[in-house]
């Protein structure tokens, strides 16, 4: 596991039905200075048990289009809107969203990332602060105002998505692979940018 840096949340009750659902509290992980930051909607069974976003099956295709984009986990920092996970996996509530607004708010403003990428439709409609497509928008890059600084964002598909419907398997990895190009973080497996080749 990456260790996590940055404001990290070590206790909070703010949400009574997740405070019950919860085994633990999942910070982001990865670098404090990461050029990207992925945002999820909420940790999952497997994410509440390892304390780590993202890990699981949904997991597992989240590191594979990394790794086809020239990443690794070490590279990124990885985040979700709600640090708790809902019960039964459910989506958060706006109020559980409302409640820890103020964590990501600070985590985007302390790893101050050059692009963030949404992964799935409430990470994408909480930050755009309006309705999402996903499926459509995956890969458009939005200029959004967060914390007062103009951020770009760039739409993607939750990577469980892909679990469901295969098809979307090439939108998600096009969306992770535009987002590293972006930065100018992938690399052709020699450490070259592969900014070159376009």
């Amino acid at each position: 596991m990456v260790e996590s840096e940055g404001p990290d949340v070590s206790a909070c009750e703010r949400c009574p039905a997740l405070v019950e659902s919860r085994s633990r509290i999942v910070n982001g992980v990865g670098p404090a200075d990461a050029a990207l930051l992925f945002v999820g909607e909420a940790p999952g069974a497997d994410e509440d048990e390892r304390g780590e976003p993202f890990v699981g099956r949904s997991g597992s295709v989240f590191d594979d289009a990394l790794r086809e984009a020239g990443l690794s986990r070490a590279d990124v920092r990885i985040t979700n809107c709600v640090r708790c996970r809902p019960p039964e996996n459910r989506d958060p509530h706006a109020a559980e969203l409302d409640n820890c607004a103020g964590f990501l708010d600070r985590e985007i403003e302390h790893v101050d990332p050059d692009l963030i990428v949404t992964l799935g439709k409430v990470p994408g409609e909480r930050l755009l602060d309006r309705s999402v497509a996903v499926t459509t928008e995956a890969g458009s890059v939005v200029d959004a105002r967060l914390g007062g600084e103009s951020r770009r964002v760039l739409v993607c598909l939750h990577p469980a998505a892909t679990l469901y419907d295969r098809s979307q398997r090439d939108a998600f990895t096009d969306a992770v692979a535009k987002a590293a190009d972006l930065v100018g973080a992938a690399t052709d497996g020699s450490g070259q940018s592969r900014l070159g080749d376009y």
